[in-house]
């Protein structure tokens, strides 16, 4: 894939094949945390919900990996209760929670890449916009610890906790106010998104990977 495959792509499926060994787990979690999370409206059950949280808890090493096991039970108990409701919005919720698809922090996992290419509770398109924020493979960006003055660190640890990515133009604004000068990352800031927890320049201010 090409980067001009990746900026004209029309199936999420070869952009995430290409991903494969690349991505870490985190940002795979986050991903299909993401996919769900753009189908809350759908997810009527508690521990539909609470499954998602979860996901993105692991992700960030904040819960246990043991929880999902018990939790994917839960979600397939509803699942095969409800096929006829919204298989395909609790099919994914489903796929994200298995516990095979789950390594240490930091690791590639086949498994969880393939859990990805499951998860479909939002259009393919939103999918293919929720990996451009979460992905950057072709244009690196090298950030420097300059730019991550105390306003800066503030604000982006701010945007990731209450998922207030409308503010991601003012930090934006704070970089190059700390002297950051990278396009790449300032346009993403100023950029119409969607943003999700994972958003690669977000990722970027936290040294998160």
């Amino acid at each position: 894939m090409t980067e001009a495959d990746w900026l004209t792509a029309t199936d999420p499926r070869p952009m995430l094949e290409f991903l494969r060994w690349k991505a870490s787990d985190r940002k795979l979690r986050l991903f299909a945390a993401a996919c769900c999370r753009g189908a809350w409206d759908r997810l009527k059950y508690a521990p539909l919900r609470r499954a998602v949280e979860v996901i993105e808890q692991i992700a960030d090493g904040e819960a246990a990996h043991g929880q999902l096991a018990a939790l994917n039970k839960t979600v397939r108990k509803i699942w095969y209760a409800l096929q006829d409701d919204d298989n395909q919005t609790y099919w994914s919720v489903l796929a994200a929670t298995d516990p095979s698809a789950i390594v240490a922090p930091g690791t590639t996992n086949r498994d969880a890449l393939n859990m990805t290419l499951h998860v479909r509770a939002v259009p393919a398109q939103q999918r293919i916009c929720l990996l451009r924020d979460i992905f950057n493979p072709f244009r690196p960006v090298v950030f420097d610890p300059a730019w991550r003055s105390e306003t800066v660190s503030a604000l982006a640890a701010g945007i990731y906790a209450e998922r207030a990515f409308d503010r991601l133009p003012i930090l934006a604004d704070a970089l190059e106010e700390a002297g950051c000068d990278q396009p790449d990352i300032l346009y993403h800031c100023r950029g119409p998104g969607p943003h999700v927890r994972g958003c690669w320049a977000v990722d970027l201010v936290l040294g998160k990977s």
